[in-house]
Parts: structure tokens; sequence; C-alpha cells
């Protein structure tokens, strides 16, 4: 079973690849061909479409009928987790060269809003594997990422970035986690907190200081560390149980006197801070599509409640009070979609994403929240109970306002994008 599971695995994942780069190849045949027309389609190439028919039977035919029973239990969701993998739709970051599919940001996007449509905690905990990698995939040199990256794609393991703590979430500057250079290594002594995939992670991504100093400008007082989760020292705390995506697995992290090598930092001491923050510019457009998987969802549960329930003799859909709730959902979800694809293209256009990120991951995480709410309201008593999907969905989405920048952080960061746009 083993080896034909590997076979198994080696074909879907080989005929993604081809995908991969015949959508690559089709993407620039596709440019040449638009230029003469603006430049600009919203149709999808071939590959684009398997890549999300693959995600979205997966979604449908393996998250959904479990889904429910694992936001009761808050079970680790491993065994669909082992299925993604095989199937290829884990790690889809990862460059060819280290054993991944290397896909763009933009056909990832595609596979992540299919994911989270089925559940977001399984989405959440396959994501936070793109967030762990993040740093290694952009400042790891040569054998951090053959070491690092190679193993993931040997086996389902998980990785976790470890950057928020007890009394720095939004305030990244706050971080008092500790790390002490004695000859080729680093100690570390710190605490973090609400830490996804915490407990079951291989190896973590970890933000530290460096520079006691506390007057060293925020650029160069932080160290971005690669460490095993299995060294002396690292200590999981309990999973905590949230309000929602209870399956993901959430943890605090103390490190007492973690031994680090030095070969275990990234790019240089003091250069985390800009490592962490550039990872988030290419992890936010995927949380906004996890959250316009999210409100697609609700949008589905709410029509096809309205086009059954029936009051005053008339089908509920048919009353205007309704029916405009619906269409405000589908406005809403169409702009989120459009808002995070435009953020994944300025990826895969190797631009400077910041701007676009921030206005997809703000509004599509505003926009979960407020159609869950409404689906919720079209129900009725019934979406208040447990028994119907859409009391999940609107506990589930409130941490898209919360996790990978709050909304409110997102907010300050468009303002000063745009206004440095007029002070130049």
């Amino acid at each position: 079973m083993l080896i034909f599971g590997k076979v198994l695995r080696a074909g879907v994942q080989a005929g993604l690849r081809f995908q991969s780069r015949g959508a690559a190849t089709g993407a620039q045949a596709a440019s040449t061909a638009k230029a003469s027309h603006g430049g600009i389609s919203f149709e999808l190439t071939d590959q684009q479409k398997e890549f999300k028919e693959v995600a979205r039977k997966f979604a449908q035919e393996e998250i959904i009928p479990v889904a429910p029973e694992y936001d009761r239990s808050g079970e680790y969701p491993f065994p669909l987790i082992r299925r993604a993998w095989e199937l290829g739709l884990m790690n889809s970051h990862i460059p060819e060269d280290y054993g991944g599919l290397g896909l763009s940001s933009f056909d990832a996007c595609l596979i992540t809003e299919e994911l989270a449509y089925g559940c977001t905690g399984v989405q959440t905990a396959i994501e936070a594997n793109s967030l762990g990698q993040m740093p290694v995939i952009i400042a790891g040199n040569e054998a951090q990422k053959k070491k690092y990256l190679g193993r993931m794609t040997e086996e389902p393991l998980m990785c976790a970035y470890c950057v928020t703590e007890p009394g720095a979430g939004s305030d990244v500057a706050g971080v008092k986690t500790r790390a002490v250079k004695k000859g080729d290594e680093y100690i570390i002594n710190g605490q973090k907190m609400w830490i996804t995939n915490g407990g079951k992670a291989n190896w973590y991504f970890l933000l530290a200081r460096t520079d006691p100093d506390p007057k060293c400008p925020t650029n160069r007082a932080f160290t971005g560390f690669v460490i095993e989760a299995d060294t002396p020292g690292v200590q999981p705390g309990r999973k905590e149980m949230n309000m929602g995506q209870r399956c993901s697995d959430t943890r605090g992290i103390t490190f007492e006197d973690v031994r680090i090598p030095k070969e275990n930092v990234l790019l240089g001491e003091g250069a985390g801070f800009k490592i962490a923050m550039g990872a988030f510019d290419k992890t936010r457009p995927p949380v906004a599509a996890g959250a316009t998987g999210l409100a697609q969802r609700a949008l589905d549960e709410a029509t096809k409640y309205a086009l059954e329930r029936k009051t005053f003799g008339r089908l509920i859909a048919d009353h205007q009070a309704i029916s405009f709730m619906l269409a405000e959902m589908a406005m809403k979800v169409e702009l989120a979609r459009l808002a995070y694809q435009r953020a994944a293209w300025e990826v895969d256009e190797g631009r400077r994403n910041t701007y676009y990120a921030s206005i997809a991951k703000a509004f599509a995480g505003d926009i979960a929240n407020q159609v869950a709410a409404d689906a919720v309201q079209i129900f009725g008593g019934n979406g208040f109970n447990s028994e119907y999907p859409v009391e999940k969905l609107m506990r589930d989405a409130k941490i898209y306002q919360i996790y990978e920048g709050t909304a409110q952080i997102q907010r300050l960061i468009i303002s000063r994008e745009h206004l440095a746009k007029y002070k130049q």
C-alpha cells in the first residue's frame, strides 16, 4: 500500500507539474495574444480550471462531509491533510528544484479558495505551511532550502511561523524573545503565542531579538531562525480551543535555553524583520482567497435555503428583503475574489504587492464576516443551530479579521501606501 501510495502521489504531482508548466507557457502565449486587446482577460486557462476542479472535488467529497465532526471534536484533521498532500494540494509554493510544484501565487490562491469552501479550519492548517515555509523560500540559502523545503515534499510534514507573542501581535517590534550568540550558536529564550500548527510542526520559523539595545531600529534588531521542533528546550503548550476553525492546531510555545547553530540563521543577523514582513506580502493573498472561499460557501448555502424555505405562501427568495440581501452578498464575494486575484497577480509579475495584499486581506476578511452573518440571518432560527452549516461559517470567519495582520493594521498599511504616492 505504501509503494502504491507513493506511485499514486508521484503520478498526480507529475500531472500537476506538467499542468503548472503548461499554465505558465499558456499564460505567456495568452499575454501575447491579448496585447492587442488591452492585455486583460478574466478567463482561466484550462490548467487553472483543472487545479480548481481537483481542489473542489476534494473539498466537496472529502472535507465537507467530515468538517462538522472535526469542528465538534477539535481533532487535528491529519487524514485530510495527508490526502491533500497526496493530491499535490499542499506546499504549492515550494519551487520544483526542492520537490515542490512551484505554482504561481495566482494558481495557489485558486486552490486555497476551493479548500476553504470545504472548511477553513482544514484550509488554515494547510495554509500555515505556506506561511512557515515562505521565509525560507524568500531568504534561505541553498542548503537551508534543500534541508527544510525538501523534506516537506517527501512526506506530509507541517511547519509553523513563530512571531506572535502574548504581548506582541500587531506590534511586531514588541517581540521579547531573545537570541544571544555564544560561539557558533544562539541561545534562545522566550514565549510565542497563537501559533498555528504549533503542536504538529516539524520545524519553525522564529523571529527573535538579537540586538538588546531598545533604540536599535526595528529593521536591524531582529533575526530570523529555522528551528527543529524536537530541539531540547522547545516546549509546545496545550491546544487552544478557539471560537472557530477548531480543528486547526493553535498553541503557545516556550523556548527555554534552546541552542541553535549559526547555520540556521536566515539571510543574516538583523534581517529578521524584513523577512517576516516580506513573507506576509506573499501569504496575504492566499488568506484573502480563504476568506473568499468561506464567503462563497455562505452565499451558496443561503441561496439554496432561500429557494427551499417558504413564508407567507412563497419562497423567501421571492421576498425583496431576502433577494436584496443575496444580491449584496454576491457583490461582496465577487469583489473579494477580484481583490485577491489582483494581489496574487502582482506577486507573479514580480512587483511589490504590499498595497494590494492589504486591500485584499482587509476586504475579504470583512466581507467573509458580513456574508456569513447575513447567511445566518437568512436561515433565521435554523441559522443559530449547529445542525445547519452557517453558524460554523460565522464562527470560522472572525479570525480572518485578526490573523496575519488585523483589519485595522491592514488599513494602516493601505493608508501609508496610499499617502506615499502623493508625497513623492
